[in-house]
């Protein structure tokens, strides 16, 4: 695929890439980036916002259950079209774990990982893959993560995914003792890799990070900037997108290379 830069915006000649938000905010904010507007192009099941040259945005939905069975739904819509996509981004704001991703700064995931699925036991919580079944980790390319990190200025490492958005200092140290590399958390991003894994796509997940990881404090949240930080970021990506090659033996797939 071939992408060019124009005044800081994404354009396109031949590309098909899916962003995959949570809200209408998010994919707007997405939109944005781009120097055309762009129109509704509705498929099965979901309603994309299509831009010139293969860029499809769709407002997924809140949660990974949703988020997976809506991207699911436009990956195999673009399947059956004969048009399929080469990678998926799942994108939006979040929390940032402090003090390495404070407020309106940028994360991109090095690992996409299920922060709740799995059983408590007696002995503490057991990950779904200790019980034998699926995964709890998905793994963008590596090459990739590196090239947006320089890009953009992202802090690249784990966000985690969950169901319940962490509203307590406890829960948030007890995520931190899980996962010591996490980043952000998020709501979507596990679910958005599971689809594109099911269709064997590269997946991506950006954050720009709205508030701290903890207790529930509406007043320090910062929505705007975060959307901003989000808009200006996908103005970035045009190189990044252009010179990587999924093929490239020499471009790892091993985040833990970064």
């Amino acid at each position: 695929m071939v992408l060019q830069a124009e005044e800081g915006r994404l354009t396109t000649s031949s590309a098909r890439i899916l962003v995959a938000t949570a809200v209408p905010v998010e994919r707007d904010a997405v939109a944005r980036a781009f120097p055309e507007p762009g129109a509704k192009a509705p498929r099965p099941g979901v309603t994309l916002h299509r831009l010139p040259g293969g860029w499809d945005l769709l407002a997924a939905g809140v949660g990974p259950a949703l988020a997976a069975a809506s991207t699911a739904a436009a990956l195999t819509a673009a399947a059956l079209d004969g048009a399929p996509y080469g990678l998926v981004v799942s994108a939006g704001i979040g929390g940032g774990f402090a003090p390495e991703a404070p407020v309106g700064s940028l994360v991109v995931a090095d690992e996409i990982t299920a922060a709740d699925l799995g059983a408590e036991t007696a002995d503490g919580f057991l990950p779904v893959t200790d019980l034998g079944f699926g995964t709890v980790t998905h793994l963008p390319p590596a090459g990739l993560v590196r090239r947006v990190a320089a890009a953009t200025g992202a802090r690249p490492g784990t966000v985690l995914t969950g169901s319940t958005v962490t509203g307590t200092a406890g829960r948030a140290a007890l995520l931190r003792a899980r996962h010591p590399r996490a980043l952000a958390e998020a709501m979507e991003g596990f679910g958005v890799a599971e689809a594109a894994a099911a269709h064997a796509v590269p997946v991506l997940e950006l954050r720009a990070v709205s508030n701290p990881v903890g207790p529930r404090d509406r007043a320090a949240w910062r929505i705007d900037d975060a959307l901003a930080a989000l808009t200006d970021a996908f103005g970035k990506l045009a190189p990044v997108l252009t010179s990587w090659d999924p093929h490239d033996p020499h471009d790892p797939h091993d985040p833990h290379d970064l």
